[in-house]
């Protein structure tokens, strides 16, 4: 980057950071001022002006405020004390901002469940919350009664919307006042109050409840104001769950801080996408990398360029569709991000660089310390030198990215505030760093910083594998099969051999009509030996979470067993130089050493 570039980039940069921190300079002035309160104001201000749409329902800003004012009697006539949980199972709608905003109004905390999950996982979610209420929606009703004998708690259930063997949280709501709440029915509230539990997505194990702060609320809504620069003008499209931070805060509260609007779909269609992005006039789009993959690899849609789009915001946009999403779609800027729910780590991409998850000029390092520590793959754990101190990567040399803990009252943001189970917060700990008595937040997320401070995702922690001596990060493997003719998707994990130290590459690809040979070619030229993938898996669809992350679980435990496989399996035979068809007696080969890998 020339003298020139750098000096451009650093304006854009400082630009989007003063935004943000002009927006959020007044939360620690005024450490009793909530969001829920913010909506007073709001509504105020704004009134009649549409504030959320959706298929189900619209709220203008009074109405979501009355709305809400309804959840928090609610929530005081049912004896929800400060701390007190409350559970809520509900699909994306503009009901679900205003019940947490009433429950947390009061003091109560809202655990946003992932109204995917069922059976095991779900109960787990629900016992830890310690909630003495939840509320399900009819829709989700059957999926809660089946985790119901699963539960080590028993909390109370709302059903809403319909349903009449259980007391309905709608009905009830609508014989009570929707003003604002009388001075009596008022607590108080500080920015230091927990909020809400945030569930990590649970691809490698159970889901840990976040704990979110009424500051963490704060932050996230008048932060991306400023970073989006929103205006009453604006309207949001949301198609992602609400029960995380990106489709939940992210999406909406920037948009009513600013007397603008969010559309909120159910869930994502690549099909309808761009009808209700015209439909709905949107301005901005909030956006997690596969979905963008998913409409890159759709046909054509008449109204794919006929938007009014001025940005696309969020995370995990790969390098090899950058350029095509923003390209094909005619979006006039890509504001890319980096942020861990629980975490300190934050990272924006003002400039659009392609690629790019965000950069720390010399400016904001200092005030938001992010470091990248060299990584034993094989221990997944940080390398220590001699004196026991974590070692700093050099320029482009992949590491672990952790953030420093910092207790100071006068930077929040510095702070690592936990989960609900206590007994998770020390794994995520690493202390006595670069000096005895640190501590850093560790995201277990591999990136790399090249010479002009950008930063870049390599993988996550645990997906990258040792083979033949050299780290293999399996989201380069995938980025570099993905664009071969055919291919909708990729995922790439590492597999056990016996009498083979590490892990052999294997990937499981979804390809109608797939060219095994051309595939083999293009593999080839494209990745050096170690790197490519020993074991092909072919199949019909690749399982993704709610956000659109791949679950690897389950593919990494099948291994490359045909016999134990329902899909074809292929081996990247060294002296065919091709793809072959694993069958139990090349398996068998293989597993007893005789066929070199």
């Amino acid at each position: 980057m020339g003298p020139f570039q750098k000096l451009k980039s650093d304006f854009v940069t400082l630009r989007g950071a003063w935004r943000a921190l002009r927006k959020t300079m007044h939360i620690g002035r005024n450490p009793t001022r909530v969001f829920p309160n913010v909506l007073e104001e709001l509504a105020a201000k704004y009134g009649d002006a549409p504030a959320l749409l959706s298929e189900r329902e619209n709220f203008t800003y009074a109405e979501l405020f009355a709305r809400s004012n309804r959840y928090s009697r609610w929530a005081l006539r049912e004896g929800v004390k400060k701390g007190d949980a409350v559970c809520l199972l509900m699909p994306n709608r503009p009901d679900y901002l205003a019940a947490w905003l009433g429950v947390t109004r009061v003091g109560g905390i809202m655990a946003l469940l992932n109204t995917n999950l069922t059976g095991a996982s779900l109960a787990h979610c629900i016992d830890v919350a310690q909630a003495d209420h939840i509320i399900v929606t009819s829709e989700l009703r059957d999926a809660y009664e089946r985790t119901k004998p699963l539960l080590k708690t028993s909390p109370k259930l709302w059903i809403h919307g319909g349903g009449d063997d259980a007391p309905r949280i709608d009905t009830e709501l609508l014989v009570l006042p929707g003003d604002a709440l009388l001075d009596h029915e008022r607590r108080t509230l500080t920015i230091e109050d927990r909020a809400l539990y945030i569930y990590t997505s649970g691809t490698t194990g159970m889901p840990k409840a976040a704990n979110i702060n009424h500051y963490r609320v704060m932050l996230a809504c008048f932060g991306f104001a400023g970073v989006m620069d929103t205006r009453a003008t604006d309207r949001m499209y949301d198609c992602l769950p609400m029960y995380h931070t990106v489709g939940g805060l992210v999406a909406t509260g920037p948009l009513l801080i600013a007397g603008g609007s969010t559309v909120i779909r159910e869930k994502f269609s690549a099909r309808e996408f761009w009808d209700d992005i015209v439909g709905h006039d949107c301005t901005l789009v909030q956006y997690i990398g596969e979905l963008c993959r998913y409409l890159v690899n759709s046909p054509p849609h008449p109204k794919e360029t006929s938007h009014r789009l001025r940005l696309a915001c969020g995370n995990g946009l790969r390098p090899d569709i950058w350029d095509e999403f923003k390209t094909r779609f005619r979006i006039p800027l890509i504001l890319e991000f980096y942020a861990a729910t629980e975490g300190n780590v934050l990272l924006f991409n003002f400039e659009g660089k392609s690629g790019a998850i965000g950069r720390l000029p010399w400016y904001i390092a200092s005030r938001f310390p992010v470091e990248l520590v060299k990584f034993d793959v094989e221990a997944e754990q940080p390398v220590r030198d001699k004196k026991g101190h974590c070692v700093r990567c050099a320029p482009d040399e992949a590491g672990e990215a952790i953030g420093k803990i910092v207790v100071d009252p006068s930077r929040p943001g510095g702070r690592f505030e936990g989960y609900a189970n206590k007994q998770d917060d020390e794994r995520k700990i690493l202390r006595n760093v670069f000096e005895k008595g640190d501590a850093w937040f560790r995201t277990g997320d591999l990136m790399r910083k090249d010479a002009d401070g950008y930063f870049y995702f390599v993988d996550r922690v645990g997906d990258t594998f040792r083979w033949n001596g050299e780290n293999v990060s399996t989201t380069e493997v995938a980025e570099a099969i993905n664009p071969f003719p055919g291919i909708a998707d990729a995922t790439v994990y590492g597999v056990r051999v016996p009498h083979r130290d590490g892990r052999a590459g294997m990937a499981a690809i979804v390809c109608e009509h797939c060219d095994l040979k051309g595939l083999y070619r293009h593999i080839e030229n494209a990745l050096p030996p170690y790197a490519r993938p020993v074991f092909l898996r072919l199949r019909q669809n690749i399982e993704m979470t709610s956000t659109f992350k791949q679950k690897k679980i389950d593919l990494v435990r099948d291994g490359f067993d045909p016999s134990a496989i329902t899909d074809p399996v292929f081996f990247n035979d060294p002296k065919a130089r091709a793809f072959v068809r694993l069958d139990k007696a090349l398996y068998d080969e293989i597993c007893g050493g005789k066929m070199r890998l």
